[in-house]
């Protein structure tokens, strides 16, 4: 069981790829405040069938949100209490498959470009366009994770494919030369029975 306490903070976001070994569980925490909306997005690149287990405790081990072999879900909840916060990926299910997982988890909304605070008037029009700028360059950056991860499980697919083709391609050629020299001691057998045949009939 890996422990990994990740970096608490408003506004912060995870994002973490790693390995899950077959028959292994790991958790990662977070200390969350009260009121503070969060985001837990996940994915399988690459193992198996693709999926894996997923829950979220709070503080006092509530489960928040559990499901079983799942290849990627989100899930937004708002902390009802103050304290850390666990979620746990397992791929205890799997007895010789290990698995890769992407999981982003979002703490908090981003601050603002422009905080409202002592401030007498409304953005200019400069700095609202900066604002819209910095919100479409945030969906670049989703678009961006979202196709990387889909090119990366992809790529996984591909090779898989292409793995269980070769095995394939080799065993077919492996049946071929047996059958073939099957066939060769076959005919000979035939050739040879009739040659001692023909023998015994002339003497």
């Amino acid at each position: 069981l890996l422990l990994l306490l990740l970096a608490p903070g408003p506004g912060g976001a995870s994002e973490i790829t790693f390995e899950l070994p077959d028959n292994a569980k790991q958790c990662f925490y977070e200390d969350i405040a009260q009121g503070t909306k969060c985001t837990l997005e996940f994915q399988v690149i690459t193992g198996g069938h693709y999926d894996v287990d997923c829950r979220l405790e709070d503080p006092d081990g509530k489960v928040l949100y559990k499901e079983m072999k799942k290849q990627y879900d989100s899930f937004t909840f708002t902390a009802s209490k103050n304290g850390t916060y666990k979620f746990c990926f397992s791929n205890e299910f799997s007895t010789f498959t290990h698995k890769t997982v992407y999981f982003d988890f979002q703490v908090g909304e981003d601050p603002p470009l422009f905080p409202s605070e002592n401030r007498v008037s409304a953005l200019t029009q400069m700095e609202s366009a900066c604002v819209s700028i910095h919100e479409a360059l945030k969906s670049v950056i989703d678009y961006q994770t979202h196709f990387r991860l889909r090119e990366a499980q992809g790529r996984s697919r591909a090779e898989d494919l292409n793995t269980r083709v070769a095995y394939w391609s080799v065993g077919e050629a492996l049946i071929l030369l047996v059958v073939s020299i099957g066939q060769v001691f076959l005919l000979k057998s035939f050739f040879s029975d009739k040659r001692t045949t023909t023998t015994r009939v002339g003497s």
